[in-house]
């Protein structure tokens, strides 16, 4: 007797009081022999205010497809999404962060409403990927996720450029070395059709570590957006999810510590995004495993970076999808004793068994290199504490030439702030640039600056000042900046008591943030401090007073009191 998958759809399909409920499903299209079937959702995230996600649209469609021939019943549904890239440096970034708690809560509440027996889930810009695992850890029916796929590189002058190179191009023009015709021409090049930003950044960093995580199929994190590859995994996840369900194998089965391990080995040999420590916390939360800084700190020091990719290197991801992909970086880390091969994945088979079968990274290729010759000997993401960050900071370290720095700090209490006094020349090489207030609740919404960060570089003072905040940084931020100082102002973190003149010590080195200032001074300073009023409403006022420490992933669903775990 065939098994009923129908694990939730099941009183919706057979019992006469649900003839009501029968007779709404009809409407978009079920026939008798669908409610036999079991409901599999296709949760989308295609819109048109982002090349991310244009065309996810289309790929809904084949995963549909996918399902339906496996012997589900497919409902595609949508969800929102921001652009980070368009919304870098204006107040509309505070709603990036935020966007990945409304995408869980609203496919976590679609699968939910609609007793869904399983779905498939498609991302493309940056927050829509935690967002998805963050649903299907709590969803808890069998899950797969596909991404959107990489952009393609543009070309200039006979050179690839990216986003980035857009965002290093307002500083040099700023500092005179680039004419406004040439800046206009690197914003007409840099993004030449659908995909994520192209460089190992926020989207292909956690692409990355899903399909290490156990998440997604093999190979699907580097097949580029616009190509028949990317169609096919959509078409095969959708087969993919019913034969989960017929194993029973649901996320948490795959979403284990050992799994999370696997995901930060693979992001630190990769050199992914500082936003990667953020949502794999938060990933991990939903999924109720215990994972900390701590073993961020644990596995950096013994992976080496090896891929030689933007923003600190040379190629993108489409460079890696030829070199051998994602696949080929993990045969070759599972091979040296990296990963645990045991760790179970969406195909019902162990990471051991997909890799095994799969080709490994192909000759004569530079993107990735030896692990007994590597870019760096331990991993570029590096935990950083002290007296200026007791609860943790997260700086990226790949390709500084300056990895440390004293010197007296230039503190704002906003990005905007901040950014007038750089493009106005008022920060000198030397300086400590501080930005605080741009926390998870003092942002609110803890805004990436990648802006502030690429307009230093492009005036060519990169490698010479230090960047702190409380906020984040683009996965396509490069230098020595550090983010998700914790505890953050707005809650009474030390960084809330830094002066302009203050001297400050950045020492990734060492892992450590020291503010030179004396106890009894700092305490002076408190006593007579006051955290700024905030009066929002709406999404951001409800993200404010529910959200946790970055240093538990900036959650708003923490088990905990959101304080509990801070040290002040």
């Amino acid at each position: 007797m065939k098994k009923d998958l129908r694990i939730k759809s099941r009183h919706l399909s057979e019992d006469a009081k649900r003839v009501p409920n029968r007779a709404m499903l009809r409407a978009v299209g079920f026939q008798d022999e669908d409610f036999q079937k079991p409901m599999v959702g296709v949760a989308s995230t295609w819109s048109e205010v982002t090349p991310c996600n244009i065309h996810i649209d289309q790929l809904a469609v084949r995963a549909k497809q996918g399902v339906a021939d496996a012997g589900g019943a497919g409902m595609i549904f949508n969800t929102i999404t921001v652009s980070d890239g368009i919304s870098m440096g204006t107040s509309g970034m505070r709603y990036s962060l935020p966007s990945r708690d409304v995408i869980a809560d609203s496919i976590e509440t679609v699968a939910g409403a609609e007793n869904l027996d399983a779905y498939v889930a498609i991302g493309g810009c940056d927050k829509n990927m935690p967002g998805c695992l963050i649903a299907m850890a709590r969803s808890e029916v069998p899950s797969v996720f596909v991404y959107g796929g990489t952009i393609k590189p543009g070309t200039l002058n006979g050179k690839d450029i990216d986003i980035v190179s857009a965002f290093e191009g307002v500083g040099q023009y700023n500092k005179g070395d680039i004419s406004r015709e040439e800046l206009h021409q690197i914003e007409c090049n840099a993004c030449p059709g659908a995909g994520s930003c192209g460089g190992m950044y926020t989207a292909n960093t956690m692409a990355s570590a899903i399909e290490a995580l156990g998440m997604s199929l093999p190979g699907s994190s580097s097949n580029p957006a616009e190509s028949e590859y990317k169609l096919q995994d959509c078409y095969d996840a959708g087969e993919a999810v019913l034969k989960l369900l017929e194993a029973g194998i649901y996320p948490k089965d795959i979403m284990t510590k050992a799994a999370f391990e696997n995901a930060i080995t693979l992001v630190m040999a990769l050199g992914g995004s500082t936003n990667a420590v953020l949502h794999l916390l938060a990933i991990a939360n939903a999924a109720e495993v215990d994972l900390t800084l701590d073993d961020f700190e644990r596995i950096q020091k013994k992976v080496p970076h090896i891929a030689n990719l933007k923003p600190s290197g040379k190629y993108v991801m489409q460079d890696l999808y030829e070199a051998g992909g994602v696949p080929g970086v993990m045969k070759l880390l599972l091979e040296q004793g990296y990963l645990h091969g045991d760790c179970l994945t969406v195909t019902g088979k162990t990471i051991a068994e997909n890799l095994e079968v799969l080709e490994g990274l192909k000759d004569n290729q530079d993107v990735i290199v030896p692990l007994d010759k590597p870019l760096r000997e331990d991993g570029p993401l590096v935990i950083m504490k002290g007296n200026l960050a007791p609860s943790g900071a997260v700086a990226k370290v790949s390709g500084l030439k300056v990895t440390s720095l004293t010197g007296p700090a230039k503190v704002f209490d906003s990005e905007e702030e901040a950014t007038e006094a750089v493009l106005a020349g008022e920060v000198s090489a030397g300086d400590v640039i501080v930005i605080r207030y741009e926390g998870p609740k003092g942002g609110p919404g803890m805004p990436e600056m990648l802006s502030l960060s690429a307009i230093l570089v492009g005036k060519g003072l990169g490698e010479t000042v230090a960047l702190l905040t409380d906020g984040r940084f683009s996965g396509g931020t490069h230098g020595l900046v550090v983010g998700h100082i914790a505890p953050e102002a707005q809650i009474g973190g030390p960084i809330a008591f830094l002066n302009t003149g203050d001297l400050v010590t950045v020492d990734s080195d060492r892992r450590e943030l020291t503010m030179h200032v004396q106890d009894e001074e700092l305490a002076r300073r408190k006593a007579s401090w006051s955290p700024p009023v905030q009066t929002m409403r709406g999404v951001l006022g409800k993200y404010a007073r529910t959200v946790s420490c970055s240093s538990q992933g900036a959650v708003t669903d923490l088990p905990e009191t959101p304080m509990e775990h801070v040290k002040l």
